[in-house]
């Protein structure tokens, strides 16, 4: 196995981000690309004016792609925010207020995994308190996602580019996977595994792979370090890749990597063309 034995979507919050977003699902099309995902790529409003959901939906359609992937409302990401779902006030209701919008949107377009993203702990709250209501609106979010056929994806993110966040390790991703499970009784909830951050906090990335591949329902990548495509730092991703391929593994992997100083475009010589377009 190996690259060209996997299944690539481009993920359109970090590559091709010199383009306006509408522009995105055609760049990555016309680079041999025929699945992409995003993050909520509205920042600012967990519900955009509808016009605006139609004109990305008609933009993902017209370039002939498939979205394999969407984020419920995180705040402002890439930013310090890194999430909204257990943060008391404003920014759990913005993140309830998000749930069917984002569903409606992904079962619009045939999407069926929606990651969401746990917040940062705050400062003079329990995380007894924040712990409990990311349960409640997990809760939420995974019967939502249910309602569409999707799965709800749990990530861990790493501790030095997000200190704060209490989900720096596949251990405490997965834990919380398993919560939201017993808590729905609808077994839809999944870990994702994102090889970058898990690389970033020094974790056995064979053992992870051993260990929750069963419970994985999306794949990220990027090298380390730098956050580069494959090949601009150390990680052996092909041989991981591989592992995951035999492990069971044969869901999406997520380009979620930085193109560098160059345009997007040109960051993909590390995968043949042919091997760009799912099968």
């Amino acid at each position: 196995m190996g690259f060209a034995d996997q299944r690539f979507d481009v993920n359109l919050s970090i590559l091709f981000t010199e383009l306006p977003l509408l522009q995105r699902p055609a760049a990555a099309a016309a680079a041999g690309f025929t699945a992409v995902e995003l993050w909520w790529p509205w920042v600012d409003t967990p519900a955009p004016e509808r016009s605006e959901l139609t004109a990305l939906g008609k933009a993902i359609e017209d370039a002939g792609v498939r979205l394999t992937g969407l984020n419920f409302y995180a705040g402002r990401l890439p930013g310090p925010d890194r999430g909204a779902l257990s943060v008391p006030g404003d920014e759990s209701e913005r993140f309830r207020s998000n749930i069917d919008v984002a569903a409606g949107f992904a079962e619009s377009l045939g999407c069926t995994a929606l990651n969401a993203l746990y917040g940062n702990r705050v400062d003079g709250v329990d995380p007894a308190e924040q712990d409990a209501l990311a349960l409640e609106n997990l809760v939420l979010a995974a019967r939502a996602a249910d309602r569409i056929g999707a799965v709800l994806l749990i990530e861990a993110l790493n501790r030095v580019e997000s200190p704060h966040c209490p989900l720096v390790s596949a251990p405490a991703a997965v834990a919380v996977v398993d919560k939201v499970n017993a808590a729905t009784g609808l077994g839809n909830a999944r870990f994702l595994m994102d090889l970058y951050h898990l690389s970033m906090n020094g974790e056995d990335l064979p053992q992870v792979i051993a260990s929750y591949v069963d419970r994985t329902g999306h794949v990220q990548i990027a090298d380390n370090p730098g956050r580069g495509a494959p090949g601009t730092g150390s990680l052996p991703l092909e041989e991981l890749l591989d592992r995951l391929g035999k492990a069971g593994y044969e869901g999406w992997i997520g380009l979620e990597y930085k193109p560098g100083d160059r345009p997007s475009s040109e960051a993909f010589d590390w995968l043949p063309r042919a091997a760009r377009a799912a099968r």
